[in-house]
């Protein structure tokens, strides 16, 4: 009686082991043990964003010289730009803010993120993109490691592989040394703006003829046009110095109004010239960010 007994007690303890077995790996995976394994990487690319047409084929440009250097990566897109977002929507293209873009992509399981600025400078908008990209990384369950792509100008070489890609690809080869080439910044309220007197110091240096001025920071469009007077200029290139050929390039730089760069240049009397191509169109520029992404990745790799 004893012996069937402990037989007993040991039958019924092994199924128990069993069951303890059995459901344990269920619990550890949220009771779903067939869930699909987390994915490991995606790169998501951030811009300001614009409503133009014609100047995605900047970001067209890009993402397609991205997957190409990073042919096992996800790529996704996010504008920081709310009021482009919402003008977007009214036309029916959902585009995601960063921190949304970021959301999903934890949502979907990537455990690592690469996110790219494809801003020009380091000013408020990528401070804010980093400090907020950051925050995920804190969040138990999310996203384990996330790699930040600085901008385009962030120091003296990246500044000269620039001015080396607009002289060589950017600047009309039908242009005479006589004639000024004024790039089209934005500008910032941010210290970064300094960068771009920066640019045009280093310009003048290869060529004296050659302006960098902005819509809302310094140096201004007047006092370039003080400039262009007192050296007898007679015809200049305006060419964008942002991004994508957009809003910008279109109304500010070129057209009819009589505010734009275009418009005051004529009534100065210097033939006006618009090169409407966004910075991004050029693959030495694109390349500027794939250089920086690589060697980002490679610290990492080497754990640095």
């Amino acid at each position: 009686m004893r012996k069937m007994s402990a037989v007993l007690l040991s039958s019924v303890f092994l199924m128990a082991l069993f069951c303890v077995v059995s459901v344990a790996p269920a619990f550890a995976y949220g009771g779903h043990s067939k869930n699909p394994p987390p994915k490991k990487d995606a790169l998501l690319l951030v811009t300001f964003g614009t409503s133009v047409q014609s100047a995605q084929k900047s970001f067209e440009h890009i993402e397609k010289k991205m997957q190409a250097a990073f042919p096992n990566t996800d790529i996704r897109w996010a504008y920081t730009s709310q009021i482009i977002r919402r003008k977007l929507a009214g036309e029916g293209k959902m585009i995601d803010s960063p921190e949304i873009a970021l959301a999903r992509l934890m949502d979907e399981g990537y455990r690592e993120v690469t996110l790219q600025s494809l801003h020009i400078l380091p000013g408020a908008e990528f401070h804010a993109l980093n400090s907020n990209a950051r925050k995920f990384e804190e969040m138990r369950g999310g996203i384990r490691k996330i790699r930040i792509g600085y901008p385009l100008l962030m120091d003296n070489k990246s500044m000269d592989q620039v001015l080396e890609v607009a002289f060589k690809s950017i600047i009309p080869d039908e242009r005479k040394a006589e004639d000024a080439v004024v790039f089209m910044g934005h500008g910032s309220h941010h210290p970064a703006d300094a960068i771009y007197s920066a640019m045009m110091y280093k310009a003048q240096k290869r060529d004296p003829n050659c302006f960098v001025g902005t819509v809302e920071g310094s140096p201004t469009f007047e006092e370039i046009l003080d400039q262009l007077k007192a050296r007898g200029v007679k015809k200049a290139y305006l060419i964008p110095f942002m991004t994508v050929a957009g809003d910008h390039s279109i109304n500010d730089m070129s057209g009819k109004d009589p505010d734009s760069w275009e418009s005051q240049l004529k009534k100065a009397g210097i033939k006006a010239v618009p090169v409407l191509h966004g910075l991004a169109e050029y693959d030495g520029v694109v390349d500027v960010w794939i250089q920086r992404l690589k060697a980002s990745r490679e610290r990492q790799h080497r754990g640095k």
